[in-house]
């Protein structure tokens, strides 16, 4: 992490430099368009390209640590090894904690299935459930435990 905060710090402190020796060269030149300013303006450019890239990586790395964190606390919570809140059980009375491998299980089919329907190989089965939301089909026939359901 505190190398993606450094890149992303000497990212804006080149853009910076880089957008305060445009003006410079701009100021210098009357207001004219010269070879100095030219050059100024592209490195400015660049800079702002990098610049992005590096928000860019940055993002992503934020966002890759939430799901990382979210996934965490939802095997947790899954597993009953989350600790209890204020006197509350970990889990809810009468539902039994999932296995991590079981939840691990599910996580792929259900990743299996949106990764189906968004290349359309999905589409009639969906159509299929929505015309008829009140039959109660398993969560997903590779699994045993689900088949009895």
């Amino acid at each position: 992490m505190e190398s993606t905060v450094e890149a992303l710090s000497a990212a804006y402190d080149e853009f910076v430099a880089a957008a305060a020796a445009a003006l410079e060269a701009k100021e210098q030149s009357g207001g004219q368009k010269t070879p100095v300013t030219d050059a100024a303006l592209e490195a400015f450019k660049q800079r702002w390209e990098l610049f992005r890239v590096a928000c860019d990586q940055a993002e992503e790395f934020v966002e890759s640590m939430k799901q990382r964190i979210g996934s965490e606390c939802l095997v947790d919570e899954a597993t009953g090894a989350a600790p209890s809140k204020a006197g509350r059980p970990a889990t809810a009375p009468g539902i039994p904690p999932i296995s991590a491998v079981r939840l691990e299980q599910m996580s792929k089919a259900v990743r299996w299935l949106v990764i189906e329907l968004q290349n359309g190989s999905g589409v009639g089965a969906a159509a299929a459930a929505a015309a008829h939301p009140h039959v109660s089909a398993p969560f997903d026939a590779r699994f045993s435990d689900d088949a009895g359901q």
